[in-house]
């Protein structure tokens, strides 16, 4: 598929050309049915599969215990911010949380919402908190493991000797990471593995084993686990494309290991070209910066509309900043190529020789 643009959204994210030629080949015949998965009911067999498949392959991928719940579910990671305080502890119970950006922030106020004990074991909207300060009676440490809109990520996870859960929506599947250290992991699809509508959800047998009781079922983790994502109509189409980004990952990428490869080869270059402007510059300090999104700022303001504008005219699409932060940001996700960083980088480094 020929693209004339390059997609830097921070969300939803740039898809796989191969990955949307699929989709529309697939998508009024799913496997041979004569329906389009759009249309088959959610009790049938074709997708009882994809379900299995889907997360079977993330199992594979991922490098997850056989006994871990792999869990499709709808609302995104704010839904999430609710359901973990509620399955993991208590009201009042005490909660540590690392504030380390916009979402980090929004999920510890979900928990504080909930009347529970919430303490912050570090915060830093500019860089990933040197050491953190968590209580010995907390029910678990929540982070965020990439932080979208400031632009910094977790290169270490942190040591904890609280259970750790982790929100993944960003930088799920870009590198390796040994899941075994975490009682949670969740990730809204839409960045690196697929496309708005669909949250993936691990829960270890440990943490289901902490689960409180007599929760509504529809906000248990157990009850989703136990019918398969299938408890209500899972987001099918989501799911669907989530296989697809799998598949891709696999079969055209190579493998996890491939894939962080060339994901931080793309930061390094854009990165590099920062450091060299003398228009622009990335705020953040090198051992935070995030391999899924770069934010960087004008040293001049004047030049802002000139650069948005020259940009958008070359095809350079989804730079502005979060509101929340202004500035500019590039999103590195998986589907984002080395040559979409080229076009980018060369970009930046002639609007550098033209107005610097």
């Amino acid at each position: 598929m020929t693209r004339y643009v390059h997609n830097f959204y921070a969300g939803p994210g740039k898809l796989p050309g191969s990955v949307l030629e699929r989709i529309r080949d697939e998508l009024t015949d799913y496997r041979g049915t004569g329906l389009s998965v759009l249309e088959i009911s959610h009790r049938a067999s074709p997708v009882l599969e994809l379900l299995e498949r889907t997360e079977e392959k993330l199992r594979r991928l991922m490098g997850l215990a056989g006994d871990d719940a792999v869990l499709f579910l709808q609302g995104g990671g704010s839904l999430q911010f609710v359901m973990i305080p509620m399955n993991l502890s208590a009201p009042a119970d005490a909660v540590d949380y690392a504030d380390t950006g916009y979402w980090a922030a929004k999920a510890l106020d979900a928990a504080r919402s909930l009347g529970r004990d919430v303490h912050v074991a570090g915060r830093d909207h500019g860089a990933i908190p040197s050491a953190l300060d968590i209580r010995s009676d907390t029910r678990y440490l929540h982070i965020c493991t990439n932080n979208t809109v400031v632009g910094t990520q977790w290169q270490v996870m942190p040591e904890s000797p609280v259970p750790l859960v982790a929100d993944m929506s960003s930088d799920i599947l870009s590198r390796n990471v040994d899941t075994g250290r975490f009682a949670l992991m969740y990730a809204h699809a839409q960045k690196t593995i697929g496309t708005a509508g669909v949250t993936v959800v691990v829960v270890p047998r440990k943490t289901q084993e902490m689960i409180q009781s007599n929760l509504p079922p529809f906000f248990d983790y157990r009850t989703h686990a136990a019918a398969g994502s299938n408890y209500h109509t899972p987001p099918v189409f989501a799911v669907y494309v989530v296989e697809c980004m799998l598949d891709w990952l696999e079969q055209e990428v190579g493998g996890l290991q491939v894939m962080e490869a060339l994901n931080r080869k793309k930061a390094a270059l854009l990165y590099e070209t920062l450091d060299a402007s003398a228009l622009f510059h990335c705020p953040v300090p090198s051992d935070s910066r995030s391999m899924m999104n770069v934010v960087f700022d004008a040293v001049d303001p004047e030049r802002v509309p000139v650069f948005c504008q020259e940009a958008r005219e070359a095809g350079l699409l989804g730079l502005e900043g979060h509101r929340s932060r202004g500035g500019f940001r590039a999103s590195l996700y998986n589907a984002v190529g080395l040559e979409d960083v080229e076009v980018l980088s060369g970009f930046i480094a002639d609007f550098d020789r033209r107005y610097g």
